[in-house]
């Protein structure tokens, strides 16, 4: 499909600002293929997130035609320039939330402790397993025996590929998958760690 040219563009964005009943159906036709795969080019975001951050930009421009304004520029590019920022403040959003999620674990798991100190997070540990199971957030046994080597410090990456029943694994694969496991499970008590406090406080 080729390009629109300006004055189609014009013609277009007279139509959406009119109500044309049909033209939020052209501007997605028009717009939403080529700002996807643009996004997924030049961020190297996955297609979802390209997907949902277009028909974001798009919805928001058809509701409220009048913020863009044809004389600073193509429709295309204002509709391409919101698309991009709109994945890159997502993609910020995601990173600060995992980084949030994983403070808990990692301060938790990684400090050096003195033996009265691991005593305590062992006590600690048992109780917070307890709690985790009480409230729903540990549903098989593997997640269970890994979060459990975890939380009790416990860093090889073969005896948490055992605990998760991944050892079978060729060892690059294992490493991969190990690690996005522990990831998971870091959030999952991000999350339980939180929800923790708020109802303590």
């Amino acid at each position: 499909m080729r390009y629109p040219s300006p004055a189609d563009e014009r013609v277009l964005h007279e139509r959406v600002v009119q109500r044309d009943p049909v033209a939020s159906t052209d501007v997605f036709m028009t717009y939403m293929d080529r700002i996807v795969k643009i996004l997924m080019q030049r961020l190297g975001c996955d297609e979802d997130a390209a997907h949902d951050s277009t028909v974001e930009v798009i919805f928001t421009y058809i509701h409220k035609p009048a913020r863009y304004d044809p004389g600073k520029g193509r429709l295309f590019s204002y509709l391409m320039q919101a698309a991009r920022h709109r994945v890159v403040d997502k993609r910020r959003s995601a990173d600060a939330r995992a980084r949030r999620d994983q403070k808990y674990g990692s301060d938790f798991a990684q400090r050096a402790r003195t033996p009265k100190e691991e005593l305590e997070d062992l006590v600690e540990a048992r109780l917070a397993m307890k709690r985790l199971v009480e409230r729903g957030y540990l549903k098989n046994e593997r997640d269970w025996d890994a979060l459990r080597l975890i939380l009790y410090g416990e860093r090889s990456t073969e005896s948490l590929a055992v605990a998760l029943g991944l050892a079978s694994l060729p060892r690059d694969e294992l490493k991969r998958a190990v690690k996005r496991h522990r990831d998971r499970l870091m959030k999952l008590l991000g999350r339980f760690g939180k929800e923790d406090s708020d109802g303590e406080s």
